[in-house]
């Protein structure tokens, strides 16, 4: 359950009340650092105080370097342990000057810049991938009247290279107050308000790879439409929170958007957390604290309806793993090669003739009977191979018993059946012949210390409701399979439920290579599986 908590500072001080400011975590959460904004003296500044989240402390350092002008709304991102401020309007005018903030010196950098830089602007937006800083959109000014943008420019933060990009696809429209998340290689912009003074909640990808634009297809709980809102990012999942609409009403809601199957559609839900949480407001700053504080999201001050900066802080703690992000971007892959993937299969199955299958043995004797019925070839048509090598294949339970069960499955064109047995005692179950198909998610050890919490998937048991499930085992040492509710574009036949499936199973790599290799026999050494009951 997600939760407010509203933060108590110890000793006072900080920013105090202010609106149009940035907010950004370093050291993984441990600090965070406000800058700039409007404060409730009416007017703007350029200071900036660190958070301490460990003790709760604000502290003003005593920088070095030349201040950046006061201003409000302009952007602020980390990369590595410094931020880079760009933009934003001192009131008067909007501005396109950069700067750098280094958190290890406390020293402001005005660098010298090259290149075809962007107009001049605020309500922007920024992202930083790889060594590049994206700038979109925002609001500036041309004859003393308001124009809106579109454009794309990069800042490559090595050489400090400014340089206009022209990328495909169809962008979104011109825009300001909008929200800028990344995820994996793609930049997310998510609502805001256009020229026409309308506002927006459509969502759209700019994939910094391709330098191509898409619109992202959306489904849930669809976010009302808004600007002035902030964007916080955990993983794969983006939370909005506040904002304000055309009707001038302030929103105090929180969405989250799931972008972790960017090519299928993004998936809206709105957020109920507990406790008490901020009030309805626009512009105010926020940022991610995760690692150090696991699945936390912190906001802070904003503007109220009646046009007055605030200053508390909320921490909203998510519940959520920020989960690894080149593991997501694996598993996207593979759902775009699927059905290539199945059709090649298929095509493989029903060209080549069997061949010796997989043997099984009983734990009481050391004679192996070879199987060599054909088999349904259609139950295995997704096969892959994963990018560490290992083979990954569906197999299908066909025969259940107390000390263990069967199995088939269809590896490079063979035929292969074997039998497991229990290195575990359970209640003596009745023998079925009814086959049930479970899919199982395969983690690895390796993976585990990567840190993939997104893998760990919730074991549930076979039912009747559930006779398409499918088993899919992970050709590695030691990778358990784990029972999941049927996917879509599983081919499964109709089957009944077989009471005692095992909840995990253990396949050792040498017991499937060999089989595999010679296809003759597999020492009992080589194979082990563990049920539950």
């Amino acid at each position: 359950m997600m939760r407010w908590e509203r933060v108590g500072v110890n000793g006072g001080g900080g920013p105090g009340k202010r609106w149009g400011h940035t907010c950004n975590a370093v050291q993984g959460g441990r600090f965070f650092y406000v800058f700039g904004g409007f404060g409730d003296d009416n007017r703007h500044t350029n200071k900036i105080h660190v958070f301490d989240t460990v003790n709760r402390i604000w502290s003003e350092p005593l920088t070095k370097g030349a201040l950046p002008s006061p201003r409000d709304s302009h952007s602020c991102t980390t990369i590595g342990d410094k931020l880079f401020v760009f933009g934003g309007t001192n009131g008067r005018v909007p501005l396109n000057d950069l700067h750098i903030f280094d958190t290890s010196s406390n020293t402001w950098i005005s660098p010298s810049l090259r290149g075809d830089r962007p107009n001049p602007r605020e309500g922007h937006s920024a992202a930083f991938i790889g060594k590049r800083l994206f700038i979109f959109g925002g609001c500036g000014k041309f004859d003393d009247a308001e124009i809106f943008y579109d454009d794309v420019y990069v800042l490559n933060t090595e050489t400090l290279v400014w340089k206009r990009i022209v990328p495909s696809g169809i962008p979104p429209s011109k825009r300001e107050s909008h929200s800028c998340s990344s995820w994996n290689s793609k930049i997310i912009i998510i609502g805001g308000q256009d020229t026409s003074n309308y506002y927006q909640s459509d969502v759209h990808i700019f994939d910094a790879d391709t330098l191509s634009w898409c619109k992202l297809n959306t489904t849930g709980q669809i976010l009302p439409p808004r600007g002035g809102h902030t964007a916080v990012s955990l993983g794969k999942n983006i939370f909005i929170f506040g904002g304000f609409t055309d009707d001038q009403s302030l929103f105090d809601d929180v969405y989250m958007l799931d972008v972790g199957m960017l090519s299928a559609a993004g998936i809206w839900s709105e957020v109920i957390p507990t406790g008490e949480g901020p009030s309805a407001r626009f512009a105010v700053a926020g940022d991610c604290l995760d690692p150090h504080i696991g699945g936390t999201l912190v906001f802070i001050g904003g503007c109220d309806k009646n046009l007055k900066a605030l200053e508390d802080m909320h921490f909203l703690h998510t519940g959520l793993a920020r989960g690894d992000e080149r593991d997501e971007r694996r598993l996207e892959k593979l759902s775009l090669r699927k059905q290539l993937k199945l059709k090649c299969q298929e095509q493989q199955a029903l060209s080549s003739p069997y061949s010796n299958a997989l043997t099984g043995f009983n734990s009481n004797a050391n004679v192996h009977h070879q199987h060599t019925q054909p088999c349904r070839q259609n139950v295995y048509l997704n096969e892959y191979q994963t990018p560490l090598g290992k083979k990954t294949f569906q197999a299908k339970v066909t025969k259940n018993f107390p000390d263990g069960y069967t199995v088939e499955t269809v590896i490079d064109g063979k035929c292969l059946r074997g039998i497991l047995f229990s290195n575990k005692p359970r209640p003596n179950q009745t023998p079925c012949n009814d086959s049930i198909r479970n899919m199982g998610s395969g983690e690895t050890d390796r993976e585990k210390q990567n840190g993939d919490h997104d893998s760990v998937r919730e074991v549930t048991r076979p039912s009747e409701a559930n006779a398409n499930d499918f088993q899919q085992a992970d050709v590695s040492g030691g990778n358990s399979l784990r029972n999941e509710a049927p996917v879509e574009d599983a081919t499964a036949e109709t089957t009944h439920e077989v009471h005692g499936v095992p909840h995990d199973v253990n396949l050792e790599s040498s017991m499937l290579t060999d089989a595999v290799d010679r296809g003759t026999k597999v020492s009992k050494e080589n194979a082990t599986a563990t049920t539950d009951s």
